[in-house]
């Protein structure tokens, strides 16, 4: 059983963003029985999705029973993060998926046999099944079947609110269904060559022209290219907002880890920002950025990041691309665990793995264990042994919180010049700006101002240059 994980409202008369958001979400909830399927923006029966009564399939080909076990039950979760109701849940060993079916024919005359029985309409296969393979199992069993990744895709659908997300979850969407476009019966031969078309076009218009399935492939390729422009140029103003964040000299930190490890709940711990906190996977895509303070008064940044899954699909690494290069940019990743989850040492691999991908495997890590408050004796000293350098914190409870933001402090770097100044009182805003931008290593009041021995980066020491003692 998951934990729930929500940084309690102090003042229930006020709430903050991320409780409305929250609200609305629940708000609109699926309801059984009524169609959920997505826009059908091209006129075909592309993978409309309905996903309310569904039973798992998974295929264990490596690993342990344990780690079978863990990945169809995070396949379950993803099922009731998009809203669906998960009856059953099947395993078959073998060495590879089927190259047809994506398990034996004898599975899939068991599985369409608890299809019947369950009254299920929908199949989730745990991997990401070849357009041959969805259709030979749908021709079998009978109802709409779906893979890992279009369920991913879809519960990104549902949760991104930012132009730039929405943007990129359609382009990750499509650019997965392109392959996998289907006609509804005969309108696949439908032509379009001519005024007349066929042979009543007249002289000059008869011919075979374009087929169905060649125009809606052409429209959703125009699109592609249209959404890759526009994220290219999001990708722009993210870059122009990064540079003045560099320029500024302000230490950047991001939070990174495993989807529903409590990244959002830390963040907000850390900087009371109000982001949307929920006990779901991907439960927040958009990247929240807040300004905070260490205790010696250096100003730095905590950018929260998409969460990763076990074989996140590569289309939401390349559309999301920009997004998760905000965490390869940072001067120091705080990588969040679950400590509660069956495997976190899975969930440390995986992303890790992704990390990799975006170039971020070279940063700083300050590796944190959450939900400690959730997990067991045993496990929590298991994972103290496996990560003796890890700090361990319950974003719920407020435990180790105080280590964390001293950690994170601590790791963050530190300027290069050391140089002894006496500003005068009237330049408070110089004052200011050292102990904002550089680290203040010692302080006092003299009759002619105010004497500091700090360390700051090249740009403020230029500046300070006519206050040395």
């Amino acid at each position: 059983m998951r934990n729930t994980y929500q940084t309690p409202v102090l003042d229930e008369l006020d709430p903050t963003t991320g409780d409305l958001e929250l609200e609305e979400r629940h708000s609109l909830r699926r309801v059984a029985g009524l169609s959920t399927e997505l826009t059908d923006v091209t006129e075909v029966e592309y993978r409309q999705l309905r996903l309310e009564r569904v039973v798992l399939v998974g295929v264990w080909t490596e690993g342990s029973v344990e780690d079978a076990d863990n990945s169809l039950t995070e396949l379950a979760a993803l099922a009731e993060t998009a809203g669906s109701q998960v009856l059953e849940g099947l395993i078959q060993r073998r060495k590879q998926p089927d190259a047809a079916t994506f398990i034996g024919r004898g599975k899939v005359h068991e599985l369409r046999d608890v299809v019947v029985m369950t009254g299920a309409d929908t199949v989730i296969c745990d991997g990401e099944l070849s357009p041959s393979q969805l259709r030979n199992l749908e021709q079998q069993i009978k109802v709409k079947v779906v893979d890992r990744t279009a369920l991913i895709l879809d519960i990104f659908a549902q949760h991104a609110k930012s132009r730039e997300g929405k943007a990129q979850v359609e382009l990750a969407q499509l650019q997965y269904l392109l392959p996998r476009l289907r006609g509804w019966g005969e309108s696949m031969s439908r032509q379009g060559g001519g005024a007349g078309g066929g042979s009543g076009g007249g002289v000059g218009t008869r011919g075979p022209g374009e087929t169905k399935l060649e125009t809606d492939r052409r429209r959703i390729n125009t699109r592609i290219a249209k959404l890759r422009r526009e994220i290219k140029s999001m990708k722009t103003v993210r870059e122009t907002k990064r540079s003045r964040r560099a320029a500024s000299g302000v230490p950047a930190v991001a939070i990174a880890g495993y989807t529903n490890a409590g990244k959002s709940s830390l963040l907000n711990r850390l900087t009371s920002a109000g982001v949307l906190v929920e006990d779901a996977l991907f439960a927040t895509l958009d990247p929240t950025t807040r300004r905070t303070a260490a205790e010696d008064g250096r100003v730095f940044t905590l950018s929260d990041t998409v969460g990763f899954v076990r074989h996140l699909p590569h289309q939401i690494v390349e559309a999301f691309r920009s997004t998760l290069e905000e965490v390869a940019r940072a001067d120091l990743l705080v990588h969040v665990v679950d400590g509660a989850h069956p495997d976190p040492e899975g969930q440390v691999s995986a992303v890790r793995e992704v990390l990799g991908e975006v170039g971020a495997d070279q940063l700083p890590e300050l590796l944190v264990i959450n939900k400690v408050d959730a997990a067991d004796e045993e496990t929590v000293l298991r994972l103290k042994r496996t990560w003796p350098e890890a700090l361990f914190v319950s974003a719920r409870s407020g435990a180790g919180i105080a280590e964390l933001h001293k950690a994170i402090a601590d790791r963050l770097p530190r300027p290069a010049i050391e140089m002894r100044v006496l500003i005068p009182y009237d330049r408070g805003d110089l004052v200011a700006r050292v102990h904002r931008s550089g680290q203040v290593l010692q302080s006092r009041h003299l009759d002619d101002g105010t004497e500091l021995l700090v360390r700051v980066d090249e740009r403020i020491a230029a500046e300070l240059s006519d206050f040395r003692s």
